[in-house]
């Protein structure tokens, strides 16, 4: 069973550049930390690659369906949803916070149809321990 993001989390999340990934394998462990450009909108953390495709971190969290996050200040285990462009509206919601958190032109990669059917959710595990705050990250 999946719970929700705290504000806190989603703002440690929201105010990292990146987020590092490192999807569970069937058995348990971890394969290694990829790191990703992340997005929340509507109380929920999203991630995508700008080329859909079954190898690399991407391929593999499709098939697990599990991985561990981290972001400085935060490390938690989620579950992986594959909702590629989502119910109506969903689209173009991960591509504002894209738009808005990496600029319009850093973003373009990350906002076209290629790239939005790549749209993972990532929520954290209920029954997972609690996440594990890191160390903060430096002050500006």
């Amino acid at each position: 069973m999946n719970k929700v993001w705290s504000l806190d989390e989603l703002q440690v999340i929201q105010a990292a550049p990146e987020l590092q990934i490192a999807v569970r394998r069937t058995d348990g462990t971890l394969h290694r930390w990829t790191p990703i450009w992340v997005v929340s909108a509507e109380g929920q953390v999203y991630v995508r690659t700008w080329y859909r495709r079954d190898t690399g971190w991407f391929g593999h969290a499709l098939r697990s369906r599990s991985a561990r996050i981290r972001v400085p200040g935060l490390e938690a285990d989620a579950a992986v949803e594959d909702v590629g462009e989502g119910p109506a509206g969903l689209r173009g919601l991960v591509d504002t916070a894209y738009r808005d958190k990496y600029g319009h032109s850093g973003s373009t990669s990350m906002v076209g149809a290629t790239a939005a059917a790549t749209t993972l959710r990532l929520t954290p595990y209920a029954d997972a321990p609690a996440c594990v705050p890191t160390a903060a990250p430096p002050a500006p």
